[in-house]
């Protein structure tokens, strides 16, 4: 490794135990703010590690948030808690492996509407089971899990999920997914295992989605499908990430924060006219910042540096 390499590691473990001292400094309402800003980095992050390099836009991921949440409110009272975490990743696996095998042969706006009808199906499955066979809409959570400790989990959580993007980032299944997402027909002109490739990313991006889901469960009391399953993670998630741009490290980072802080303030200021900003704040992401902010300050970077005057003359000249 070099010394950039070094210092980036260094920097990067200084800030996360840095972070882990928040609880000390900041009130109740503090830690909650920071519950919520650190699942949506993690789940931007975990979105990025496939979506980003692949192209594939998927809608699933409050599917498999949902998934995580349910795991812990059915059995958070016959399996302990850390036993309980591993069952939800292992199911948000299961579930991401069946579904990678029998949809991502498809591209495009076929796998944006399939990812959109799965999380449907699934809190439907999970409403109809509820109401016709348990008898309830919702569950109760009762776990001696202080809001600290959601905090603490959802940090290792992110450490560990941006290490893993930072190794994928240079290793050589990273070069694969971006073989795979520039042109799909070359990639299998180079030996590339594309289903496998794509599957096993899939896989791991969902089992961390899964896990923010079961971190935070504990957090709410009382889950029923309208909460665990709300379509309006899956969106705000795709802004975050596409806002900071999916195909950089520290993109989801500087999409998450901002726009979880500016959505904190309009829900809290604007209930009714909620959804409508959120609308418009896609739209205009969308047509203004397609590549992410980060992206969008390069270029504008390197255009101001074609016509910055070298030795009395312009770059042009």
């Amino acid at each position: 490794m070099n010394g950039k390499t070094i210092l980036a590691i260094a920097g990067f473990i200084a800030t996360i135990a840095a972070l882990a001292f928040v609880p000390f400094v900041v009130g109740p309402y503090g830690v909650t703010l920071m519950i919520g800003m650190l699942g949506y980095v993690v789940l931007a992050t975990a979105w990025a590690l496939f979506s980003g390099p692949t192209r594939y836009v998927s809608l699933a991921t409050v599917a498999f948030f949902g998934v995580g949440a349910y795991t812990v409110a059915v059995f958070s009272e016959s399996i302990p808690y850390p036993l309980l975490l591993l069952v939800a990743a292992g199911i948000g696996l299961g579930v991401a492996l069946v579904v990678g095998i029998a949809t991502l042969r498809l591209a495009g706006v076929y796998f944006v509407i399939f990812t959109f009808g799965l999380a449907e199906l699934i809190r439907q499955l999970v409403t109809w089971y509820e109401v016709n066979v348990t008898g309830t809409l919702g569950r109760y959570i009762f776990l001696p899990i202080t809001p600290e400790g959601i905090y603490w989990q959802l940090l290792a959580l992110a450490a560990i999920t941006f290490a893993i993007a930072w190794w994928i980032g240079r290793s050589r299944i990273g070069l694969a997914l971006r073989v795979i997402g520039d042109d799909e027909v070359v990639a299998v002109h180079c030996g590339i295992n594309i289903t496998g490739v794509k599957l096993a990313l899939f896989g791991l991006s969902c089992t961390i989605i899964t896990l923010v889901g079961a971190i935070q469960a504990p957090r709410w009391t009382y889950v029923e499908p309208s909460i665990a399953f709300n379509p309006t993670i899956s969106f705000l998630t795709l802004i975050m990430a596409l806002l900071g741009g999916a195909h950089r490290l520290t993109g989801p980072l500087l999409g998450a924060v901002p726009l979880f802080l500016m959505f904190e303030w309009l829900s809290a200021n604007f209930p009714n006219h909620y959804s409508i900003f959120l609308g418009l704040i896609f739209i205009a992401i969308v047509f203004v910042l397609p590549r992410g902010v980060l992206a969008f300050i390069e270029e504008r970077w390197t255009l101001w540096r074609r016509n910055e005057p070298v030795s009395g003359r312009t770059a042009d000249e």
